[in-house]
């Protein structure tokens, strides 16, 4: 199925973004981590989103969710992976498949730490971003997991059902990736294990990796006041525009990207109507 705006991240900013879609009457595909790993969902109190004082942050994101459900739209569980634009459609990866959609809201949060030691010149040589998508390429060889959320732990279950031979790191915090002309071994927190593949299982990639031509600063993606980027049909909303990190802020951001897709969305339809 083809849509109007896909939005990536289920948190406050992307969920606001998505009921504002639908508001306009256009369809909306969320994609998202559970609720239960957004950050928000840990907090024991959130007091400063107005009319909604004391209510944890479980609270909150399930009430922004069953309000986004509520106006029809459509959610999907699993990580972005890359994007790429043609003819005037966005064709996003997630996991080993693919949606489009005419504009996108970016709404994942901030991707937090560096790029570990070989990790970047290892990537597509033994290092991968998706287990279900690479793990038959290894399979019944060693491989290393490094995980962040429990998603990941699901996507261990699946490598060592295909008969990999699983070490899992849970969240480490240092790691070094070395080999040849491939992945050899990986060391992480003082342990080192020989392996030939390393799956990096993190909540959320940074907006820059999935759009390598997007305009960042310090870290934050670029918006104007319509929260479009610097790409056609490209919109961005919550945490991964800048501070404050806070509900309200992200909610507000993600009304007027949902307005803002929602109208790029209508013009390229009319466009194609000519």
């Amino acid at each position: 199925m083809s849509y109007d705006v896909l939005v990536i991240g289920g948190g406050p900013a992307g969920l606001s973004a998505a009921v504002n879609v639908r508001a306009r009457g256009r369809s909306v595909l969320v994609v998202s981590n559970p609720l239960e790993e957004n950050p928000l969902w840990r907090a024991e109190k959130v007091d400063n989103h107005l009319g909604m004082p004391a209510l944890s942050g479980a609270e909150l994101l399930k009430r922004f969710r069953r309000h986004a459900e509520e106006s029809g739209v459509d959610f999907r569980e699993g990580k972005v992976l890359n994007a790429m634009r043609m003819e005037d459609i966005w064709y996003v990866s997630i996991g080993s498949d693919m949606e489009n959609a005419r504009a996108v809201v970016l709404a994942g949060g901030v991707a937090r730490g560096k790029k570990y030691l070989g990790e970047e010149e290892f990537l597509g040589r033994g290092v991968s971003y998706c287990a279900t998508c690479d793990g038959m390429l290894y399979r019944n060889r060693p491989v290393a997991v490094l995980g962040f959320t429990d998603t990941a732990k699901k996507e261990a279950d699946f490598l060592s059902g295909i008969g990999c031979g699983v070490t899992y790191f849970h969240r480490p915090k240092n790691c070094v990736i070395r080999g040849g002309s491939t992945v050899e071994e990986v060391t992480c927190d003082g342990e080192t294990v020989q392996v030939e593949g390393v799956f990096l299982l993190r909540p959320t990639m940074a907006p820059a990796e999935l759009f390598p031509e997007l305009a960042v600063e310090s870290g934050y993606v670029t918006v104007d006041r319509r929260m479009a980027t610097n790409l056609p049909g490209v919109f961005a909303a919550g945490d991964c525009t800048g501070g404050p990190l806070q509900v309200s802020k992200a909610v507000g951001e993600g009304l007027i990207a949902g307005q803002s897709a929602a109208a790029f969305a209508a013009e390229q339809e009319r466009k194609q109507s000519r």
